[in-house]
């Protein structure tokens, strides 16, 4: 994935991102670090087709991205910092719906669902509801859900801020699992252990993408 010269803002101000230009290759888990308020989940939401470059271009494989259905269908998976799960399903079902409805069979979906919430240590929570699970609990279930999905791209925004140390290291093993497996991963993250734990990092301040390690 290539963003070159882009632009990122919301309605008509101004903009939260000027001119950022990064490529984030296959095999490499890439940090994207800054304070609260930097626009590290905008840089995300722009890398995931939710939100359109006011310029430059965002691609894939040298194709425009195109829009969240687009990307979906080009298998960019994002897990979203506020995790995204309905609270009335079951875990499971949170990750077997997403599976499904990116073109999965029934029974792929049971294998992958089963096997991504034992990853995440959550196989004996499967059939809670989500509102019955703790923020943390939450966190890994989404972190299980994106892992299901099997994305050419993997997009993490702030998936380990309400993990305890254990399983910080445990999602940060399974993100270079990923990688390892030939995804592209863009974890967002303001903890610095998390960051060091990555290929490169791209530090946003001031409104403006520079390497803290290229």
């Amino acid at each position: 994935m290539e963003l070159k010269s882009v632009d990122l803002g919301y309605a008509s101000g101004e903009p939260v991102l000027r001119g950022v230009t990064v490529t984030a290759r296959p095999g490499e888990v890439l940090a994207v670090t800054g304070t609260s308020g930097a626009g590290k989940t905008t840089l995300l939401n722009a890398m995931a087709g939710l939100l359109p470059p006011r310029s430059g271009t965002v691609t894939v494989d040298g194709s425009p991205l195109g829009g969240r259905d687009a990307a979906v269908g080009r298998g960019v998976v994002l897990i979203p910092q506020e995790n995204g799960l309905a609270a009335i399903l079951t875990a499971a079902e949170n990750v077997s719906v997403a599976v499904i409805a990116t073109g999965g069979s029934p029974a792929d979906a049971r294998r992958r669902t089963a096997d991504a919430l034992a990853a995440v240590g959550l196989a004996g929570q499967a059939n809670q509801l989500i509102e019955e699970l703790s923020g943390g609990q939450q966190q890994r279930a989404a972190i299980a859900r994106g892992l299901a999905l099997q994305g050419v791209v993997v997009l993490a925004d702030e998936v380990t801020s309400e993990l305890d140390a254990a399983n910080r290291q445990k999602v940060l093993e399974l993100l270079r699992a990923e990688a390892d497996r030939g995804a592209t991963v863009v974890l967002a993250t303001h903890d610095p252990e998390a960051a060091a734990s990555c290929d490169r990092e791209l530090h946003l301040a001031d409104g403006v993408a520079g390497w803290a390690r290229p």
